[in-house]
């Protein structure tokens, strides 16, 4: 993901109460566990059907901010390791990690990469479109890997890296708790700092109140496209979004396979640059999978781009047995856990808690680090200009890996394990 165009529907004050209503309501009831797969007991079905690295382990970390968390982790044997923590975004999994997990953890790391809330085998997330929005927020998920630290039997991490949208609650995390997380690396999504409150207004005629309509404008300006066009985050945060995902046409397997495919260096088309603005125009030269043709489906957006028998076979990043994790999780949980945090991350009235932090800069060391052929670093125009000038103090650079697309800790896992273990050496010095 990255940071967001952001997409509301007109909301009444009615509906407004009601969700605050629900939400009070469900904070009283037990957590909806996501579904067993298949009834059995998940503590007792292998994870990753034996692709895991050797070194690599998966558990249960109980009672972390109301979740029961999924880790993978290595580097676990020797005590007293400095804490190496890696959050995934979407689709992706902890299993997202397992080529970087074995080399930060020979560099001597004990690294840990949770399912994140919604994702995968951590439970204690409600599963359904209309379950409360507000344990998905930013601040929450930053709790989440606060918890987790702490559960842990850590103070403090060595290294914090997030990816999609694990950079935003990355961000966060440095953002409000800097004794804890002393320094970030974000990844694919860059970060343009917290929304701003109003300023200077005292002396206005009325005061500022945040309008949607220049989202509602942009949403109608790419429809008026030839061909109509639609916003990715637009219909992730729509209600058939998920059904679409964990159902489709051409099977959840073969979904998967054209969604990591289309959006990695091995799809020539990507061939990211700087947008000039904000414009309809603008935004319409991303490939469809950012900016879909109105009407379709995400599974039918990526259809056409299909990998060969041949082109499977190529990939060595993402072999048919690891591919086979994703589906077996998919297909056990479905979307909606997942496209929760989109619904809220694209909803100004959702993330009015994050103006706590209102013109507060990332001040510990940091790192941005993209792919060639990420669109992801472009997506959101402006957004990484305002992270090197304005959302951090202390940004050691900017690098963009060869080779990679969108997942590059499983495209070029190597070459970003050099890059991270050298910011953290230099956070040692």
């Amino acid at each position: 993901m990255s940071d967001p165009i952001i997409f509301k529907a007109p909301a009444s004050r009615r509906a407004v109460l009601a969700m605050g209503a629900a939400s009070l309501a469900a904070a009283s009831l037990p957590p909806v566990h996501a579904n067993p797969i298949r009834g059995t007991d998940l503590t007792q079905s292998p994870y990753g059907g034996g692709n895991l690295p050797k070194g690599v382990r998966s558990r249960m970390i109980q009672a972390v901010n109301s979740l029961d968390v999924h880790i993978l982790e290595a580097g676990y044997e020797s005590p007293g390791r400095p804490l190496a923590l890696l959050l995934h975004g979407f689709p992706d999994l902890a299993y997202g990690w397992r080529h970087l997990i074995p080399i930060l953890a020979d560099a001597g790391y004990h690294v840990v990469a949770p399912d994140q809330r919604g994702f995968g085998r951590t439970t204690g997330w409600m599963n359904g479109y209309d379950g409360p929005l507000a344990p998905f927020g930013l601040l929450n998920m930053t709790r989440d890997a606060l918890g987790l630290v702490s559960a842990l039997g850590y103070r403090r991490t060595a290294m914090l890296v997030g990816h999609d949208f694990g950079s935003p609650v990355a961000a966060y995390c440095a953002l409000a708790r800097p004794d804890v997380f002393p320094s970030v690396a974000l990844m694919s999504a860059p970060f343009p700092g917290p929304p701003a409150l109003p300023f200077n207004t005292a002396e206005s005629e009325a005061p500022s109140v945040q309008s949607n309509n220049e989202y509602q404008k942009l949403a109608a300006a790419l429809a008026a496209l030839d061909p109509p066009r639609q916003y990715y985050q637009q219909y992730l945060s729509g209600r058939q979004a998920n059904d679409d995902m964990w159902h489709p046409r051409q099977g959840l397997h073969a979904f998967l396979r054209a969604f990591f495919y289309v959006k990695s260096a091995d799809w020539p088309g990507n061939k990211p640059h700087p947008l000039k603005g904000r414009t309809a125009a603008d935004l319409a030269e991303m490939p469809t999978y950012y900016v879909m043709d109105l009407g379709k489906t995400m599974p039918q957006t990526v259809a056409p781009f299909q990998p060969s028998a041949a082109e499977v076979a190529a990939c060595k990043w993402l072999t048919e047995p690891e591919l086979g994790v994703y589906t077996e999780e998919y297909d056990r949980t479905g979307f909606q856990g997942a496209l929760q945090a989109y619904r809220v991350f694209s909803d100004p009235d959702l993330n009015a808690e994050l103006r706590l932090y209102s013109g507060k800069t990332i001040d510990v060391p940091s790192l941005f680090i993209g792919g060639t052929s990420d669109w992801g670093t472009y997506s959101a125009p402006g957004a990484l200009d305002l992270m090197r000038t304005k959302a951090t103090t202390r940004m050691s650079g900017v690098e963009l890996i060869d080779g990679a697309g969108h997942w590059i800790q499983q495209e070029q896992p190597a070459r970003l394990g050099k890059l991270l273990l050298d910011f953290g050496s230099m956070q040692r010095e």
